[in-house]
């Protein structure tokens, strides 16, 4: 059996394999003064995610508590720093503000945490912005490339209570 050299080129070919499918993580702190307009609020939040790329899933964990108003429902929205954006995927809903996806949509507790997993089904939109319901995968690319953002609305804030930018690498 003939042994083929190791060379700096085939080390990096495994190490770009090995990175393709590595799964990719998001975390990110969730705040009054991100919202646009930004807003004073005593809530505070934190959104974990695991983008799992061997089943084009989403796994997701919202924590928050503080909100001065009644929660109403948390989104990703896609929409760059400083910009209001479209929704695209529910992260949880209530009764007086219910997913359109509402079988597979977590409801919001007041204040605690909400965990779940997102997929192509999920995504809404916006199509005004071009993604169209199902295109998990333009999500995605929104997501990696810092234009999309979580945010928490409550009673006293309906466009948003809190909210950061997930994977804004300015």
């Amino acid at each position: 059996m003939q042994r083929l050299p190791v060379t700096a080129t085939s080390i990096a070919l495994l190490l770009l394999t090995g990175s393709a499918i590595a799964d990719e993580t998001l975390n990110t702190k969730l705040k009054g003064y991100e919202e646009v307009p930004a807003v004073s609020s005593t809530g505070t939040g934190r959104f974990k995610a695991k983008i799992d790329k061997a089943s084009n899933a989403l796994h997701y964990e919202i924590s928050y508590s503080g909100l001065e108003g009644e929660v109403r429902q948390s989104h990703i929205h896609i929409g760059q720093r400083g910009v209001n954006g479209g929704i695209t995927l529910w992260l949880c809903q209530t009764t007086q503000n219910p997913s359109p996806t509402p079988t597979t949509t977590p409801f919001c507790p007041q204040a605690g945490t909400v965990s779940g997993v997102l997929s192509a089904a999920d995504v809404v939109g916006p199509v005004a912005q071009g993604i169209a319901a199902a295109e998990f995968a333009e999500v995605l690319a929104a997501i990696r490339a810092g234009v999309a953002y979580v945010n928490v609305h409550s009673s006293k804030h309906g466009g948003g209570e809190i909210r950061d930018q997930l994977r804004d690498d300015d």
